[in-house]
């Protein structure tokens, strides 16, 4: 007996496109069969009619103790990324710990309905009050239930360079905060941010905690705090456990040092995440024309057996007036910057948004395998390249087995002569 089944699925490596779909049987939460023609009974039943159903996305790389802030206290006018901290940095002494769980909250409801269930969010640690700290802790508990919200320990001014940045960022992981970050390349010089991975990474060791260290988020090719990172990584055995957050500067590297520097940081088994939207709005300003993409090299560090991913970084707030928590927007724009078009790309950014991140995030039960959690999300789409190109609407999200959010499909009544009334814009499979 399953509590629930759904029938005549397609998972995202093909399964089921060909052959009349794949059941998907559930019980107690997880996954407990996935296999054709399903024997046995079921309290309910959803029929996916060859539709996708998939792992739910993942961000690896959010902010969510600003999210939903944009205009507050005033405009980035200028929409730089130095503008951005600045803004922060007015805003923060103005934030209560209300105000900062109810946006929060909010955008969290928001990820469910795009069938976005789990969430890697940097939190801002340069506040004595570790006001958002204690924030985001309170969210983390709240949303359990429906999302796993992960918290990095985000020293956004500096752990050097900030007073007291270390102290506060060690209390923030006493408190409860999950993951070890930093940001080299904003410290004082070449040889403090190199100072501050050696020091984070060793703090990281020491608790047996993750990295996800914002490094090189810069146009200048001389930004090279990734290099570092994955010495570090090597030095203290943090292999598959340090990720590498925007490295932007190695859209500006010379290919000759870029063939030295993959190859490190595959040895060292970085993680790397991109932030598609936010890193060709924020990089390139200093750029008359030609203008550079400023995302990190996607496609090489893939093709060098990186686990890579996508994140959406912000969501209005200082640094971005847009964003909505669609992951299949940060897959789009991320194929299109990495020129990633062929089928195997567009597979792949899909891939960034799902599997990756949460290989990143060392998810546990995440999966389409028996045994893993019942997360789930049916799409209005037959296949991961749909889902892209339409931004396919997320029919059921499910949580543990259980419906946390639905919609119907997306159509538009035409009222065109000879034509047909409803179009679903999905192309029809031979």
């Amino acid at each position: 007996m399953f509590d629930l089944i759904l029938r005549r699925a397609t998972l995202p490596d093909g399964r089921g496109s060909t052959d009349g779909g794949i059941d998907i049987g559930i019980r107690d939460g997880r996954i407990a069969a996935v296999e054709a023609n399903l024997a046995g009974e079921a309290g309910a039943e959803i029929d996916a009619t060859g539709r996708l159903v998939s792992p739910p996305f993942v961000d690896a790389h959010f902010h969510m103790d600003s999210t939903l802030s944009y205009g507050l206290p005033r405009v980035n006018q200028s929409g730089t990324l130095l503008e951005g901290i600045a803004l922060w940095g007015e805003l923060k002494p103005q934030l209560t710990q209300d105000a900062i769980v109810e946006r929060a909250l909010a955008y969290c409801d928001w990820a469910v309905g795009r069938g976005l269930l789990a969430i890697r969010s940097h939190v801002d640690i340069c506040d004595p009050r570790l006001l958002a700290t204690e924030a985001l802790l309170d969210v983390k508990k709240r949303v359990a239930p429906y999302l796993d919200l992960q918290l990095v320990a985000f020293p956004q001014d500096g752990v050097l360079r900030a007073p007291g940045a270390k102290e506060l960022l060690v209390r923030a992981l006493d408190m409860g905060v999950d993951v070890v970050g930093g940001i080299p390349h904003f410290e004082r010089t070449m040889a403090d941010g190199a100072a501050s991975v050696r020091l984070l990474c060793e703090i990281a060791a020491e608790r047996g905690l993750l990295v996800d260290m914002h490094c090189d988020e810069s146009d200048d090719p001389l930004s090279r705090h990734v290099e570092t990172l994955a010495y570090e990584t090597q030095r203290l055995g943090l292999h598959g456990r340090v990720t590498g957050s925007h490295l932007t500067s190695m859209h500006s590297m010379d290919n000759y040092y870029v063939s030295k520097l993959i190859p490190l940081m595959a040895e060292a088994r970085l993680g790397v995440i991109a932030n598609p939207l936010i890193n060709i709005v924020l990089q390139g300003r200093h750029d008359t024309y030609p203008k550079r993409r400023g995302m990190t090299r996607v496609p090489e560090l893939m093709a060098a057996g990186l686990t890579v991913a996508f994140g959406h970084d912000c969501v209005m707030d200082p640094w971005y007036p847009l964003g909505s928590g669609d992951m299949l927007e940060v897959a789009h724009m991320g194929l299109h910057v990495g020129q990633m078009t062929g089928q195997d790309g567009i597979k792949a950014a899909f891939d960034a948004v799902t599997v990756n991140p949460a290989k990143l995030l060392h998810l546990d039960g995440y999966g389409l395998e028996p045994g893993c959690n019942a997360d789930l999300v049916v799409l209005q789409a037959g296949n991961p390249v749909e889902a892209i190109r339409t931004r396919a609407a997320r029919l059921f999200v499910l949580r543990r087995g259980r419906i946390v959010s639905r919609c119907e499909p997306v159509q538009a009544r035409l009222d065109l002569p000879g034509r047909p009334e409803t179009v679903d814009f999905l192309l029809k499979r031979g």
